[in-house]
């Protein structure tokens, strides 16, 4: 049996870092495990993120930032994840329709009723078995996005979402905690405000818990 699990986050929250020392941490414990990403998951994907993510990149209205967004995720879960879930692969994605609510709903106001319908029709119902919410203030975050290097697959100028305004990160940020309020049984929300060590330290224990909560490859974890 498999297991699908999402990290999400504002940015700055340090999910993708805590994800890449995740999947080492899981690896270590002989997990197969896939390791993807949102956007930019499949080759279409990564097109489609170029365009989403880069500042420079021409203007786009919310409506068809949203229908973008849901185009990569209904190539990535028809072509990546949930192939790999049917294969009993545990799957770990950086992002996923958690980030399309909070972002682009709350984020940019778009209706959340309508977006919640239109992610589960691009995700074909695929819902996360669990979801890792790394929790930080956004100023925090801000901070952290501006004095860190970026990433060496990123495209130029790719800060299209980190460059608004503060009043976007608290909206998104709000986003993101309704969403676990929503689905408390699904969510596990991690102070992300600590060292990387620290962190990682709760995401392992975190992922201990969904494995033994979810009775999938919990022996992998005895001592």
């Amino acid at each position: 049996m498999s297991l699908f699990i999402t990290f999400e986050g504002c940015e700055g929250a340090g999910k993708t870092t805590q994800l890449k020392k995740a999947g080492e941490f899981l690896r270590s414990k002989d997990i197969p495990l896939l390791v993807t990403r949102e956007p930019g998951g499949t080759d279409l994907g990564r097109e489609l993120r170029t365009v989403l993510l880069n500042k420079s990149s021409l203007n786009i209205s919310v409506r068809a930032e949203v229908l973008l967004f849901l185009a990569d995720r209904a190539q990535h879960v028809g072509e990546i994840i949930r192939p790999a879930l049917e294969r009993g692969v545990v799957v770990l994605c950086d992002r996923y329709a958690d980030a399309t609510i909070a972002y682009q709903g709350f984020g940019r106001g778009y209706d959340v009723e309508e977006l919640l319908g239109l992610t589960n029709y691009a995700s074909e119902m695929l819902i996360p078995d669990a979801t890792v919410l790394f929790d930080v203030p956004p100023e925090t975050g801000i901070q952290r996005v501006n004095g860190r290097v970026p990433p060496q697959d990123a495209p130029e100028g790719e800060d299209r979402f980190e460059g608004e305004r503060l009043s976007f990160h608290q909206r998104v940020r709000e986003g993101y905690l309704w969403l676990a309020e929503r689905e408390p049984d699904r969510f596990y929300i991690i102070d992300g405000t600590g060292s990387v060590d620290e962190v990682h330290a709760a995401v392992c224990a975190t992922l201990e818990t969904i494995f033994r909560g979810k009775n999938v490859l919990s022996s992998h974890f005895r001592t």
